[in-house]
């Protein structure tokens, strides 16, 4: 039998079959081997996963495919690992771990409180957060020389800087209480075999990446088509519109340029856009985009940085942030949006389940109604004021169509009057209309066109549907009161059918509607029955107290007729009656003592060539006077659109 004896130099030493090998070689070599066997092969799919690697970003070597490489460094797994001077970290760590302090990811709306990051995700970030040369190894005395002069990773998404508040918070223990905290994540005990956390339980960025495997790409631990892997943790949402359940459509998970919101635009109103518009996009959906650049609308270019998680106003009497924060998300919750149709006063599906504030003035999770979505903004804290300046002031149209109001549309309830005979088919004194049957897109299909609905933007201001001039001296005609003539029929209006003197302001004075009615209501609060049914909440830049009385005062005396304490266009209703005699307008009962002599306001364009008082004259003379040269004859046919209309 054959002896061959080993010496210090580590031969090996042969008796019979057995070998025996020396630790000076031993260790060493198997380390090797443990840390290659580590860096190519995760999970025991040697061959197909050491090419995954190698053939991904992760190769740093010269023999790396990506834009980022070494230029002679052959060896792979260094950039990470070494079995010898490693750092005294698992797994044989051969960098530096960061010193930095971080800005960690914040969220009111997050229960879980990431803290500066640990375990691996901060192994992770000694590439990533840029501070240290990619090719700086403990295992060498020089930094390995990278290709192109590159030293710490370039600026793009792949750097997340020491930033992390734009990035999907890591570092936090994720455990049974903190899903019992938030319905809206999955309890750890559902997570997928391939999601894992850390043995402290934390979810690291390891949970979602395995930096040795890019078979899905990005180096996921798991497929992400139908947003796999965002449900493996998160609760799926109840939505059927396939764009909003993909994740990756809106959110962006590292440096997402809305901050904590994680949306891939600055705001959620600039995210909605990269598919609600004409640029080029995987899930195209309808182009609000034009509707948000018209004269009035719902939207502001975003013009500071990134967003808090709570946007827009908030109600209860707390600070009112402006109309610049208001967003796609103020009225539309994306994760719940449904397609389908609702009728006054139901909320739209289209929606989702956003918040409100209700009737009485408490914000509610979730709206039942449209209007209460609309309350959020233009309740308790509106964040714009009215455009005409009225005899009573009221901002807050909650409390202008609350059902206790005096008159109001019915939006809320419906109306009190139950003599309306100018409403047109379809609709009765029993009817609910929604907000957006008066404010919607002028080119959506509320208004007959064929872009999308909704109170996005209207060159109509205040985003009306239609045109509704509220300037005194307005040419009466079916386009200049469009938005009024969509429900109360333009024939019996101009035909006195509800009031006597209808034609004769409208027409012959050219008095807009708005001069006499204030379109949302008068509050109980400051108004009553007798002086302020039928919307009656005069425009002060053309109505005065009457120079007689000194009143300024509509007194409602019973069915279709009322007396007027006023000034208006210089002529004294001292008070003035209606239906009154057969002249059918309201007659002075008092008129002035002496001779009036008739100014034209100054602010007012000069649209009518006779004097205010000739013309009041000439519309109350008898049938047998002669009438105003030039007059217009209205055109008595009506728009065929009216709202109401499930949407």
């Amino acid at each position: 039998m054959r002896r061959l004896m080993t010496s210090r130099g580590g031969q090996a030493e042969q008796t019979g079959r057995v070998l025996r090998f020396c630790p000076v070689l031993c260790v060493p070599w198997l380390c090797s081997v443990i840390v290659m066997m580590f860096c190519c092969f995760s999970d025991g799919a040697f061959a197909q996963q050491a090419s995954s690697i190698i053939n991904s970003k992760h190769n740093l070597s010269a023999s790396g495919p990506g834009a980022i490489r070494a230029v002679a460094e052959q060896e792979v797994c260094i950039f990470c690992h070494t079995p010898h001077n490693a750092a005294p970290i698992q797994p044989l760590w051969n960098r530096n771990v960061p010193v930095n302090v971080y800005t960690p990811y914040a969220s009111s709306s997050l229960q879980a409180r990431p803290g500066q990051p640990t375990g691996s995700s901060k192994l992770c970030l000694s590439c990533h957060d840029g501070t240290i040369a990619v090719g700086s190894v403990l295992s060498r005395s020089q930094p390995i020389a990278m290709a192109g002069g590159i030293t710490t990773l370039p600026p793009g998404q792949g750097n997340l800087g020491t930033d992390l508040s734009d990035d999907h918070p890591v570092s936090f223990r994720y455990d049974a209480t903190l899903s019992a905290q938030d319905p809206k994540i999955k309890s750890p005990s559902q997570l997928p075999p391939a999601v894992k956390l850390d043995r402290n339980q934390e979810l690291q960025c390891t949970s979602c990446h395995d930096p040795h495997n890019d078979a899905n790409g990005k180096f996921l631990v798991m497929n992400n088509a139908n947003s796999q892997l965002c449900n493996a943790c998160h609760q799926p949402q109840d939505t059927n519109i396939a764009a909003h359940a993909a994740c990756a459509s809106c959110h962006q998970m590292h440096s997402a340029p809305s901050g904590a919101l994680l949306l891939r635009g600055v705001n959620a109103s600039e995210t909605c856009l990269k598919c609600h518009s004409s640029q080029p996009s995987d899930w195209p959906g309808e182009n609000v985009a034009p509707d948000l650049l018209k004269l009035s609308r719902h939207y502001r270019p975003p013009e500071r940085g990134p967003m808090i998680p709570e946007e827009g106003p908030t109600p209860g009497g707390q600070a009112n942030p402006g109309p610049q924060d208001i967003t796609c998300a103020s009225c539309h919750e994306s994760h719940t949006m449904q397609t389908g149709l609702a009728s006054a006063p139901m909320i739209s599906p289209k929606l989702g389940q956003v918040s409100g504030v209700n009737g009485a003035g408490a914000l509610v999770p979730t709206a039942q109604f449209q209007y209460e979505v609309c309350f959020k903004c233009h309740g308790d804290v509106p964040v714009v004021a009215s455009r005409i300046t009225r005899q009573i002031v009221q901002n807050n149209t909650r409390l202008e169509f609350a059902p206790s109001a005096v008159s109001f549309h019915p939006v809320q309830a419906a109306g009190k009057n139950s003599d309306v005979p100018s409403l047109r088919g379809g609709l009765t004194t029993a009817s609910l209309i929604y907000c957006t049957d008066c404010h919607s897109s002028d080119s959506g299909s509320t208004a007959g066109g064929t872009g999308p609905a909704g109170p996005h933007g209207s060159n109509s201001p205040p985003l009306l549907v239609a045109r509704y001039d509220t300037l005194d001296g307005t040419t009466e005609s079916a386009n200049a009161y469009a938005l009024c003539y969509r429900c109360h029929d333009r024939a019996s209006i101009l035909g006195n059918e509800s009031f006597s003197g209808h034609a004769k302001h409208i027409v012959d004075q050219r008095t807009p509607c708005s001069v006499c009615h204030d379109a949302h209501g008068i509050s109980s609060t400051q108004g009553n029955t007798t002086n302020h049914a039928h919307l009656i909440n005069f425009d002060t830049t053309v109505v005065r107290p009457d120079s007689v009385t000194g009143r300024l005062e509509y007194r409602s005396t019973g069915p279709r007729s009322g007396l007027c304490y006023l000034t208006c266009h210089n002529v004294p209703h001292s008070p003035a009656s209606y239906p009154g005699n057969d002249l059918g307008v309201g007659q002075a009962i008092h008129p002035p003592p002496g001779p009036i002599t008739p100014t034209e306001p100054t602010t007012q364009p000069a649209l009518r060539k006779q004097p205010r008082l000739q013309r009041f004259q000439q519309s109350v003379a008898p049938p047998s006077a002669t009438p105003r040269a030039g007059a217009p004859t209205p055109a008595l046919t009506a728009p065929t659109a009216r709202p109401g209309a499930p949407r």
